[in-house]
Formats: structure tokens, sequence, C-alpha cells
């Protein structure tokens, strides 16, 4: 089928599935699951081209370890499949409600946002996680993942489709476009009236491409360049601790720190040790003149590191004069993603949470747990740094609208 064709298909089956019950969109996730574990030797096989390819071609090690599948990978997207099973689905929750004057009674009520499209690159637990998320919300969905993991993302795409319409699913909720021709993401996001909205997730090239071009409602997330800023007094060895996991327990993703603030008052006591810490674990800094000057190693910062998303073990470091500096920085060159700040000070912290634009704001803990599993929800579609319809780790209720309700016994408007 054309693009055009899958969409349309996706939108006959998206009004079907919006009534689908609860007990068979589980009855699917669980078959999915299986499906998944049962399949395994043929998507580590698929995984293992894309692997190659990605070697042969230099991609960094960074993107190979999002690439990489193993079968503790996928008994973990299989996991992450029942437990979307697990939780309370969204649609037809009442969200509010009145009885109006004239007796009519109004009731909010959410419903399933329609047909959603997903654009992804080198993650192949993007494929399952999405599928999951969007069919249990009652929505249709669309996958157009990235060329480096292809052979993956098809073979997962076409397990998971067997298993959930075997389960009850409508035929053609699930769609995956093979092509990997650039112009196969400008078709999709200028499906106006069959695609309800499409959600972008990978770099920022990506993803403001996307923004610039579509026609179609856009929900922007991830890229990442997150802040730590370290206050004058704060608790050091917390503060070591916090940055340690926040640059390097995963650089890779999109809520690791790529930038570090110091207030001028700890740079003697914290930086040095600091510093000393992260080149220990393989983090090559990259400082203002200060750190520079400190750290001999350290390489000069441009203007463009301050708003670079490293995705590695390198770290921009900056000292400031105090909050407020901190916060005019992240402010400026920060994506609205998470940033953090570690203090004693309970009106540094206070104002620091206000005044700095972000979904996601710290005090005194990592910026790795801006996640929808660690805060709860159970699992996410992305995280979204706009202000609109979403906002941080977008959950089940954030892939649904709502609608309104309105029974009456024989009113009219006067």
């Amino acid at each position: 089928m054309t693009i055009r064709e899958q969409a349309m298909e996706a939108a006959a089956a998206a009004r079907k599935l919006a009534a689908v019950s609860p007990a068979i969109k589980n009855k699917a996730l669980e078959a999915m699951a299986d499906a998944l574990l049962a399949e395994q030797e043929g998507i580590l096989a698929a995984n293992a081209k894309d692997m190659e390819a990605g070697k042969a071609k230099n991609m960094k090690a960074s993107l190979l370890d999002r690439l990489l599948l193993t079968s503790v990978r996928l008994a973990d997207m299989a996991d992450g499949l029942r437990q979307v099973a697990a939780l309370k689905d969204p649609v037809g929750e009442i969200i509010g409600g009145s009885t109006l004057a004239n007796g009519l009674t109004v009731t909010k009520i959410r419903v399933p946002l329609g047909v959603i499209g997903i654009i992804y690159e080198a993650r192949p637990n993007v494929t399952a996680d999405a599928i999951g998320l969007c069919l249990k919300s009652g929505n249709a969905v669309i996958l157009k993942g990235g060329s480096e993991a292809i052979h993956s993302n098809t073979k997962i795409a076409a397990v998971l489709r067997a298993a959930a319409e075997e389960a009850g699913i409508p035929t053609g909720s699930i769609q995956f476009i093979t092509s990997t021709d650039h112009a196969a993401v400008q078709e999709l996001i200028t499906l106006n009236g069959l695609v309800d909205v499409v959600i972008p997730r990978g770099s920022g090239r990506l993803i403001q491409a996307v923004v610039g071009n579509a026609s179609v409602p856009v929900i922007e997330t991830g890229v990442g360049v997150c802040h730590t800023f370290v206050d004058a007094g704060a608790d050091y060895g917390m503060a070591e601790a916090i940055i340690i996991n926040a640059k390097t327990q995963r650089p890779g993703v999109c809520n690791a720190m790529e930038t570090l603030l110091v207030h001028k008052g700890a740079v003697q006591e914290f930086l040095p040790h600091m510093l000393q810490a992260l080149k220990e674990k393989g983090v090559q800094i990259i400082g203002d003149e200060t750190v520079c000057a400190m750290d001999k190693e350290a390489l000069p910062a441009t203007e463009e590191d301050w708003a670079t998303e490293y995705g590695d073990l390198r770290l921009s470091v900056k000292v400031v004069e105090n909050t407020d500096e901190a916060i005019e920085h992240i402010n400026r060159y920060g994506t609205k993603h998470s940033e953090c700040i570690v203090t004693r000070n309970f009106a540094n912290a206070r104002k620091f949470q206000q005044m700095v634009d972000a979904a996601c704001v710290y005090a005194n803990a990592s910026t790795r747990f801006t996640d929808g599993f660690q805060f709860g929800f159970g699992a996410e579609i992305g995280i979204s740094t706009q202000k609109l319809h979403a906002r941080g780790p977008m959950a089940l209720p954030e892939l649904t609208t709502y609608k309104y309700l309105i029974s009456g016994d024989g009113q009219v408007r006067p």
C-alpha cells in the first residue's frame, strides 16, 4: 500500500478501535508480549543485520547501544507491554461534568486522539512501546522508524500486528512504513484529515524537520540540553553523586545532563574534585575560561557548545555569579526538558523551580528521573518539551483528548 492508503486504513480502524473494550485491548497486549518472546530468534536475527550495517557506517557507540537488541532487552519490551495492560484504561474516563440551570447535564470524558503518527530513529524498543501505548489508549498508530533499524522495526511491527489482530484488534490499527526514503516522512506529516497528530522522537534535527514541515499537529519531544546547577554551600557529596549519575549513567538519553553550572562560591571547594571525578568516568570537559584555567585538559567552550545535546561523554562546564545567572543561562540555552539545582538554600531552590522554564525542574535529584515509568505513570510515549497539548512524560492520558456528552429532555435554546 501507499502511505496514504495505510493512513486511510488506519483511520477506518481507529473508528472501530475507539469502541474496543479494555478486556480485548489487554488480551491483545498480553498476546503481543508473548509473541515478542516466541519470535525472539527472528527479531534478533533482523537486529543483527541492522547492527552490522550500523558498524559499517561507523555509527557512534551511544547510537549502537540504542539500536542493539538482546534477549534481556526483548524480555524488557515484553514486560513493558504487560505493564501497559495492567494500567487503568483512560478511554471513557469522566474528567468533569455539571448540570446546568436549564436541566442539561454536561459530562466531559476522555476519548482517543484517533490516528497517531510516530517518527523515530535508532531505537527498536520504541516500536513496541508506541504500539502498546497507542493501542491501550484506543488509537491507531502509523510508525515511521529510521533506516538504521529498518530490519528490526519491520520484524517487530509485523509480529505485534499479527498478535494484536488475532486477539481482536481491528485490522489496520497498527501500520508500519517500510520505506526508508525521507519523502515518506514528509508525506506522513501532511496527511491532514487522516492523521490526527504526529510525535517525533529522536535527534533535534529530526524533531525540528517535522515541526517545521508538518501540516498536521505535532507534539514536540525529546531534545534535552539539560543542566545541573550547584549552589554555593550545597552538599557537595550529594552534588557529585547527582552529577555523575546525570551525566554518565546513560549519556545517550535525552534526560542526561549536558551542562554543569557552578556558583563562583563553590569553585574552590567543589569544582577541582568534581572535574577529576568526571574525568575518571571518561568525561571530556568543555569549559569556560575559569574551568580551562583550572583543568589544562579541558577544551574551551564555544557559544555552540552551550546549546548542544552531546548524547555522549562530553560535558560543558561554566562558572556563574549566582542563581540568577544560572537561571538566565538555562532559559537561554535549555530546551525546556529537565533542569536541576543542588542547594541547601530553600529560597534559592524555590526561586529556581519557579523561574526555570522547563517541563521538569528538580531540586537535589538527578535529571535522569524524567521518565514516565519513574514518575509512576507505568509507561510513556515520549517527553514533551512544549506546552500544548502535553508537557513532560506523556503517558496514557496524554494520548487522549476529550469530548462533551450533553443530555437533556427536550430543551431548546431561547
